[in-house]
């Protein structure tokens, strides 16, 4: 059912962790092309690089994932230890979540981060970003770079070992804009990561899928694509022999939508 291939297959490539997209031809009114001093300049700077980084497509049916190491592990450790001083996790009721309408403790640490006066609700809470941290501005912008997608919103969740997880869910919520990936960067102990068809969870499913399984490895990023979240819940299952912790960062886009607006809207942009 998984399908790989390498980045460099597809409409674009990656080099040292930089998406560089297919040039993109323009044609005059007499036929010729347009833009061939930039292809000249994109391919000065791809001369400066000498160590590609190669990226995994990974499909299915809806499924649309890519996967590549964004850090190295000098970099990753690095980046692990400053975020332990700088983030802020949340505390009190803050660090509870509501299932079936019983507020329950979460099992892992959670923070918000993002633009200001940004707001996010997710399992019947609402949570306010805090300002982003110099680490996180530094992450956050080199997933830009790497995707070439602008994120205003980071999720961060750190699980002190293979005790702390989340189960299955979907990133579905009416704040996130549709047509962005959500972006997620795995800093710390390797920890796997299970996708699961919406038609084929529990012992009634009505499809036979097998379950897409992967292992997010330190300083990885991955790349959640629409329409993933409308058809697969992802979750991080227990696993007692991880002793390690980790943090996790999905960075998402998140709409500034009016009072009573649907956010269905912003199809028509």
């Amino acid at each position: 059912m998984e399908k790989f291939a390498n980045k460099s297959q597809k409409k674009r490539s990656c080099v040292c962790g930089v998406f560089t997209r297919a040039p993109r031809i323009k044609l005059d009114t007499d036929g010729r092309m347009q833009n061939e001093e930039d292809e000249e300049a994109e391919l000065e700077v791809l001369a400066e690089f000498s160590h590609p980084v190669p990226w995994q497509k990974i499909e299915a049916q809806g499924l649309d994932l890519d996967y590549a190491l964004l850090f190295s592990k000098e970099e990753a450790d690095a980046l692990f230890k400053q975020l332990e001083e700088e983030v802020m996790y949340s505390t009190g009721e803050e660090a509870k979540v509501q299932v079936f309408g019983k507020l329950h403790n979460i099992p892992r640490r959670q923070a918000t981060y993002g633009d200001a006066g940004l707001r996010y609700t997710y399992s019947g809470r609402t949570h306010l970003a805090c300002t982003w941290t110099p680490t996180l501005e530094y992450i956050r912008d080199a997933v830009t770079n790497a995707t070439g997608h602008t994120f205003n919103f980071v999720l961060i969740n750190r699980y002190r070992d293979g005790e702390d997880h989340i189960g299955e869910h979907r990133d579905d919520e009416k704040e996130l804009d549709p047509v962005c990936p959500i972006a997620s960067v795995s800093l710390g102990a390797a920890r796997d990561f299970v996708l699961r068809h919406r038609d084929a969870r529990g012992k009634r499913g009505a499809r036979r899928l097998e379950p897409v399984k992967l292992q997010l490895a330190h300083g990885s990023l991955l790349l959640m694509n629409p329409p993933t979240n409308t058809f697969w819940y992802h979750s991080l299952p227990v696993r007692k022999k991880v002793r390690l912790p980790r943090i996790n960062l999905t960075f998402r886009r998140i709409l500034l939508i009016s009072r009573g607006e649907e956010p269905a809207n912003v199809w028509s942009l």
